[in-house]
């Protein structure tokens, strides 16, 4: 079992058909992050902006690249609010932290990070890397780095794990139990960024890819059972 996790939402998970939250999905994601805490996991979280808005949106619409990334960026800190309230709502002490300060309500340190951690909070990162042409594959990584993480779970909706060629088109796609990130590269298998893979590669840290979809599958992730992919450095 992993001691000190750091598990990567996308926006998009979070979001009702018709709005950009799903009361029942943030209850039922909150009460697994707490059963990982009850088990004395420290849990460090960062959770994308898709269910407001993405970056890219902002490009077709004619923004510059820097603005479009900041406005993603900005949703993500949205979102590190109210799930860090849904946390706290469910009796798991919770710190929201962002790399873009916003004054009043969070920012970011890493001896902040690793205090508040060693307490007994369960961190939400929003703000991505701070600043524009990083993804969020690499703002994951960063802090997984910065809490001394031994995992990356990387939550997927729909996706068991990593697989040689589209599972939705190639119905003989191959499924993989176990990768390295060297396998990740030289396989040009797109499930992380190369830049994030090299980070994570550097510094030790494994990345669990499973369908967050399936019962249980975050807590289960977290004991080491084999719901998805591990890619091992």
């Amino acid at each position: 079992m992993y001691k000190r996790v750091l598990l990567k939402l996308s926006g998009e998970q979070l979001a009702a058909p018709d709005f950009p939250f799903s009361t029942e999905t943030l209850e039922k994601i909150a009460l697994q992050v707490k059963q990982i805490r009850q088990m004395g996991v420290d849990v460090g979280i960062v959770v994308g902006g898709g269910n407001i808005c993405r970056g890219r949106i902002f490009e077709k619409l004619g923004f510059d690249r820097v603005s479009a990334d900041y406005a993603g960026m900005l949703a993500t800190v949205i979102n590190a609010v109210m799930f860090s309230a849904e946390l706290n709502k469910v009796g798991v002490k919770s710190v929201p932290m962002s790399a873009i300060k916003a004054q009043n309500v969070m920012d970011f340190s890493v001896e902040d990070a690793n205090r508040l951690l060693d307490e007994g909070n369960v961190l939400v990162f929003g703000g991505g890397y701070g600043l524009p042409y990083y993804s969020t594959d690499t703002g994951s990584a960063q802090r997984a780095k910065d809490i001394h993480a031994d995992v990356i779970l990387m939550a997927k909706s729909g996706v068991d794990g990593v697989y040689d060629s589209d599972p939705d088109t190639n119905p003989n796609a191959k499924k993989f139990d176990e990768l390295t990130f060297n396998d990740i590269l030289n396989l040009g298998l797109k499930v992380i960024d190369l830049q994030a893979a090299e980070m994570c590669n550097e510094a030790k840290i494994e990345a669990f890819v499973f369908n967050m979809t399936d019962e249980d599958n975050i807590v289960k992730a977290v004991k080491g059972e084999a719901v998805g992919t591990i890619i091992r450095c």
